[in-house]
């Protein structure tokens, strides 16, 4: 694949002939496949939400790292490689990126990490599956994703279904107030819960389609430096049983406790017991709502095209 060359950031052919072409291009995160979900359901993800972004109407690009090179649309080819356990690939945060580049590590993106390179090559929309946030029991270890700062400095919108049920939800929340980041309902008036559709907590703001997400960030973006948090719930019909979802909970916060594990290793642990715990039902979970995110961020993404035409 020929790349056009950017400092150390390589942008392929087709998402560099979108940009300036101005069509819609979304990015989308490695670390989901890297170190989300297991293979080889993870490599079927990241297919099924390149070609949920595609039937959008929009260009996936797909961002990781590759022997220090940032590489903005990874090849499926490419993708394997960083997904293989022999490369040892390092999960990387935006403060991680020049690191990795200047050590010619290989690497997996985070959300912060994707809208930092995002935001570096002008794509405006990113998709994820669930944001990063306040782990419970922040107010004693400090634990908060820079996911939230990321987005408190960087204008993309983000589509994601809520955080991860295993995080502080509301104080969350609270920390994307103070962080001026606004988060908007997509068809709910309700914050998603990653695995439920609801939270439990209300949201100030809702769009009804997505040419209103597309109005609503544009605008933002004349009066704010920050992005824009779509919370994108998963499917009634597709979301995991409560008490199953309640017990699973228990059960990975529980082993978060006896491992002792904290930081960045803590997610990981938690979504393979939640896995282990509904016998994979978490993940298929995981799947549906993720390719559900790349659809909707897709359609946005085309939507604003259309509006700056």
């Amino acid at each position: 694949m020929t790349y056009f060359q950017n400092s150390a950031v390589d942008v392929n052919d087709e998402v560099r002939d979108a940009l300036s072409d101005g069509h819609g291009v979304v990015a989308l995160e490695t670390t989901i496949v890297v170190h989300g979900l297991p293979a080889p359901v993870n490599m079927d993800v990241a297919r099924q939400c390149e070609a949920a972004v595609r039937a959008s109407g929009s260009v996936p690009a797909t961002i990781g790292v590759l022997g220090g090179r940032v590489v903005v649309g990874l090849t499926t080819g490419e993708l394997e490689q960083l997904a293989s356990p022999s490369r040892d690939a390092a999960k990387l945060s935006a403060r991680d990126l020049g690191l990795a580049v200047g050590t010619k590590r290989d690497g997996a993106t985070t959300v912060a990490g994707t809208i930092a390179v995002a935001r570096r090559v002008g794509i405006d929309v990113m998709a994820t599956g669930g944001l990063g946030g306040v782990h419970r029991g922040a107010a004693q270890s400090y634990d908060e994703s820079a996911d939230l700062t990321a987005l408190s400095r960087t204008q993309v919108l983000v589509v994601a279904s809520g955080v991860k049920s295993i995080l502080d939800v509301g104080a969350t929340l609270e920390r994307l107030d103070t962080l001026g980041v606004p988060v908007v309902g997509f068809q709910t008036s309700q914050f998603p819960g990653f695995y439920r559709s609801d939270s439990g907590f209300a949201l100030d703001w809702s769009v009804t389609n997505v040419r209103e997400a597309a109005a609503a960030f544009l605008a933002h973006r004349e009066f704010s430096f920050t992005g824009l948090l779509l919370a994108n719930p998963v499917a009634l019909d597709r979301q995991l049983d409560a008490a199953l979802h309640e017990r699973a909970l228990e059960s990975a916060l529980a082993m978060v406790r006896s491992t002792g594990v904290s930081g960045k290793d803590v997610t990981p642990v938690l979504l393979s017991e939640f896995a282990r715990y509904t016998a994979g039902a978490s993940v298929e979970v995981n799947r549906d709502l993720v390719v559900a995110n790349a659809e909707l961020a897709g359609k946005v993404a085309a939507a604003m095209s259309s509006a700056r035409a």
